[in-house]
């Protein structure tokens, strides 16, 4: 780990803790870090998650792949080494909103154990729930819901995970959800029922 500059001071330690937080907003703070194919359903089940967290009364964020991309990581390519400094990034940003006391539900490809077990590590594996959304590469090349598969086996987009680039399923995620036969409030509420006690306070 590369030393901090002289510099740099952290003011951590005279601020409000994150007990403090969850105290106030009566939570614990949760990553929910959703993996899998594009077209798997991660984003659509996160949308029911968060519509069924919000209707328990927690406070959260969801951050999606696309959103991300044309923001903070709006300079990075799909490159093998752009990938993991967007993931670098986005598990800071996320270790940020947990210690708020934020349950953040996350919808990223992440296609490779390295770069998940890299968001795991800077999150906290205490605070880090692998969710793998586990739908065919088949079915998700039918669903095709942003036409990339089409452009991907046409050659037109360049390192596309499932096509051209390599997806690494988790052997030993936290919670898999399969969506062949189910929809997302099924998919949703599974991962509800998952989640819930590590959310609520004691």
């Amino acid at each position: 780990m590369a030393s901090r500059p002289a510099h740099i001071h952290p003011v951590f330690d005279r601020l409000l803790q994150r007990a403090d937080k969850e105290t106030m907003l009566g939570q614990h703070g949760l990553c929910i870090w959703m993996t899998g194919l594009s077209g798997s359903g991660k984003s659509t089940i996160a949308a029911e998650l968060e519509r069924r967290l919000h209707a328990e009364g927690i406070h959260t964020m969801v951050l999606d792949g696309d959103n991300v991309r044309t923001g903070i990581n709006s300079n990075l390519g799909f490159s093998e080494a752009d990938r993991t400094e967007n993931i670098r990034r986005i598990a800071e940003v996320v270790k940020l909103f947990v210690g708020n006391g934020t349950v953040t539900i996350c919808c990223f490809v992440s296609p490779t154990i390295a770069i998940r077990e890299q968001a795991k590590a800077i999150v906290g594996a205490a605070d880090f729930v692998e969710v793998f959304v586990d739908t065919p590469l088949e079915e998700c090349e039918r669903r095709d819901v942003k036409g990339l598969y089409a452009k991907a086996r046409a050659g037109e987009v360049k390192d596309f995970t499932g096509i051209s680039a390599p997806f690494e399923p988790p052997s030993e995620a936290d919670i898999v959800l399969r969506t062949v036969g189910h929809d997302a409030a099924e998919s949703a509420n599974e991962l509800l029922n998952h989640i819930l006690p590590r959310i609520t306070l004691s």
